[in-house]
């Protein structure tokens, strides 16, 4: 995906004292389709190493339609793709050509600099489809955003999974109730997908530095406050949260520690150095990234300079 500055919605309610910040997500589209973005945003750039959180759909496409993101570059970044419905055909300059389905787990590690696309499949096109999911970003630790880039797919079958007291959930990144994912990272990160019955109370465990929640569907109660469908709440490092379910409630936990210094990000560059962001830029620009493999006949351009860096 891409991102660019645009209007930030914001949640201004007076939030309990666990609860930094409510984000109410901006409407932006990616090629044919409009999703929910919720990171980058103006007071809250990153939640542990997320710096990036887009909700896809829920969506339909006729006949002969799909989602088409261009090849696009990226360093500095991991990007995570996890589809609840529907399917999306990635494929990089590393030669990565792979489905995308719900429940598995797609992990493009950018490093120095890799470029990718993102696609409805020509045979999905030939009926009508759908497409639901969340796509975010890992900024990567300083010495590691110079990294080679890689890719890596793990099948929902590897994918932990878990139920009890009216709550089932898996396990993308990290650790949870005693369960590990085969997912590696490079800095320590927490991302659990959870749908909890009505009436449903869960504790947040203390377990990383910096934690949010993610609203997919339903309502949930946080210390006697109600918060909605594509809302992000952003908990208090340290703070003891318990969640009720006040319907069918569908959302994801996602955090870890706090990056290693500031980060900016401007296009699909993120780095902790402006002078890396605008070289990547340059490189671009003058065609010195590598192509993908099967789609080199397209790209998105780089938007015009000059840019604003944050």
């Amino acid at each position: 995906m891409s991102w660019l500055f645009g209007t930030e919605p914001d949640d201004r309610r007076k939030c309990p004292a666990m609860v930094e910040l409510a984000i109410a997500p901006r409407t932006v589209d990616i090629g044919n389709f409009e999703v929910h973005r919720a990171l980058p945003f103006h007071t809250k750039r990153l939640v542990g190493p997320f710096i990036f959180w887009d909700q896809m759909g829920p969506g339909e496409f006729l006949q002969g339609q799909g989602v088409d993101v261009r090849p696009h570059p990226h360093i500095g970044l991991s990007t995570v793709t996890y589809l609840f419905d529907g399917s999306m055909d990635h494929k990089d300059s590393l030669g990565s050509d792979q489905r995308i389905v719900p429940g598995d787990v797609n992990l493009m590690t950018a490093g120095a600099g890799i470029v990718h696309s993102e696609r409805t499949g020509r045979d999905i096109r030939t009926s009508q489809s759908s497409l639901f999911g969340i796509q975010s970003w890992l900024a990567q630790p300083k010495n590691l955003e110079n990294s080679s880039p890689g890719f890596r797919h793990v099948a929902s079958a590897d994918i932990p999974s878990f139920e009890a007291d009216g709550i089932v959930g898996c396990l993308i990144l990290g650790e949870f109730q005693g369960y590990q994912s085969p997912v590696l990272t490079q800095w320590e990160t927490f991302y659990a997908v959870l749908n909890l019955k009505k009436g449903a109370r869960i504790d947040i465990p203390i377990q990383v530095e910096e934690r949010a929640l993610y609203l997919a569907g339903g309502r949930i109660k946080v210390a006697g406050m109600e918060y909605a469908n594509r809302q992000m709440v952003v908990l208090r490092p340290g703070c003891e949260v318990i969640v009720e379910a006040l319907d069918e409630v569908h959302m994801m936990l996602l955090g870890g520690a706090a990056m290693d210094g500031i980060r900016y990000i401007w296009w699909n560059f993120v780095s902790s150095s402006i002078d890396h962001i605008k070289n990547a830029a340059d490189e671009w620009k003058s065609g010195k990234f590598a192509t993908v493999p099967g789609d080199e006949k397209e790209f998105i351009p780089l938007p015009e300079l000059p840019f604003p860096i944050k």
